[in-house]
C-alpha cells in the first residue's frame, strides 16, 4: 500500500493551493480518507476526512469555510482544496488512510 502526496509549495498569504493523494495498492474506496498536517516544533493534527463514497466530511474548525476535501475513487485519488491560506497553515501535509501514511508534501505561506 502507497499513498502519494504532490501539490505542495510556497504561496502567498490569501492564495490557494490544491494537494492530491494517490493511493495504490488497495481498494481506495473501501476506506475514508483523512488530511493531517505538522508544523514545525508542533505535533501532528487533524484537518478534514472524507467518507468512502465521498458523501460525509469533516474538517478542523481552523480551516472550516477555506479548506474543501474530495476524492475521485475512479482514479484513486483524493484532494485537498486550500484556499485563503494563511502563514499558520504553514507545514508538511499528510494523507492517511486505514493505517497507511503518505510521505507529506511542504506547504508554505509566506505573510
Amino acid at each position: 500500500v502507497q499513498l502519494v502526496e504532490s501539490g505542495g509549495g510556497l504561496v502567498q498569504a490569501g492564495g490557494s493551493l490544491t494537494l492530491s493523494c494517490v493511493v495504490s495498492g488497495q481498494t481506495f474506496s473501501t476506506y475514508a480518507l483523512n488530511w493531517f498536517r505538522q508544523a514545525p516544533g508542533k505535533e501532528r493534527e487533524f484537518v478534514a476526512t472524507i467518507s468512502r463514497n465521498g458523501i460525509a466530511t469533516n474538517y478542523a474548525d481552523f480551516v472550516k469555510g477555506r479548506f474543501t476535501i474530495s476524492r475521485d475513487n475512479g482514479k484513486n485519488t483524493a484532494y485537498l482544496q486550500m484556499n485563503n491560506l494563511k502563514p499558520e497553515d504553514t507545514a508538511v501535509y499528510y494523507c492517511q488512510q486505514w493505517q497507511t501514511w503518505g510521505q507529506g508534501t511542504q506547504v508554505t505561506v509566506s505573510s
